[in-house]
């Protein structure tokens, strides 16, 4: 179901219209696409700020302009927590569209039991669907996830009519073992605070071999 945002046609633009804009509780935002004119809108930041935060991707718009739209676009403050500016593009409720949707990982895997830790190697893929049908996630269950095992795009759990657009077998998460450094024992630390350190010219054919590694120059990165 489309997330619904009251719309405000915005004539004034500029940098400094924009900011009493948004001090008056509002989000400009652009709509586009489908062959139409650009309309600049004023959405109600609360609505926009409660449906982003949900993940939500099609936004349904009443007021002075009435249409479905993608979030297309959206841009942040400095901290990352409010949003202060959409792009909306045009969709018709019968298309089928490409996105982007995060993935979430639930369960637990039996991996961590026998000494290893899941690392996540993407957290968002692009899937096509049909437009009224698009999910806010996609989850990954990791309960089969064993140490030294990987677990792909093909394991996600994908609603009914939703396709991967990336290889299924694109690696999305793997379990891996902890490497604990051992410490070094009293006699090891004790051999090595009695390593003399050795400072300058030591002569010979390490001299030359310095040298010569100097004059080579870099490799090349």
């Amino acid at each position: 179901m489309a997330e619904l945002f009251q719309t405000e046609l915005r004539d004034l633009t500029g940098s400094a219209n924009t900011r009493r804009l948004r001090r008056s509780g509002n989000v400009p935002a652009i709509l586009y696409g489908h062959g139409k004119e650009n309309v600049s809108l004023s959405l109600v930041s609360k609505q926009v700020q409660a449906a982003i935060e949900r993940r939500e991707k099609l936004v349904q718009l009443e007021g002075a302009v009435t249409e479905n739209a993608l979030v297309k676009a959206v841009q942040w403050d400095a901290l990352g927590t409010k949003v202060i500016h959409l792009d909306l593009t045009r969709v018709d409720e019968n298309e089928t569209v490409q996105v982007t949707v995060v993935i979430v990982v639930k369960g637990t895997a039996p991996g961590l039991a026998a000494g290893g830790r899941v690392n996540r190697t993407i957290r968002r893929t692009q899937i096509t669907c049909p437009v009224m049908e698009i999910p806010n996630k996609i989850e990954l269950n990791l309960s089969t996830l064993e140490l030294n095992g990987s677990l792909t795009l093909a394991d996600l759990a994908l609603p009914k009519g939703v396709q991967l657009v990336a290889a299924p077998e694109t690696v999305v998460a793997t379990c891996t073992e902890i490497i604990v450094a051992e410490e070094p024992t009293a006699d090891e630390a004790t051999d090595d605070a009695a390593e003399p350190e050795l400072i300058g010219d030591t002569g010979g054919d390490d001299a030359e071999s310095s040298d010569d590694a100097d004059a080579g120059g870099d490799d090349g990165e």
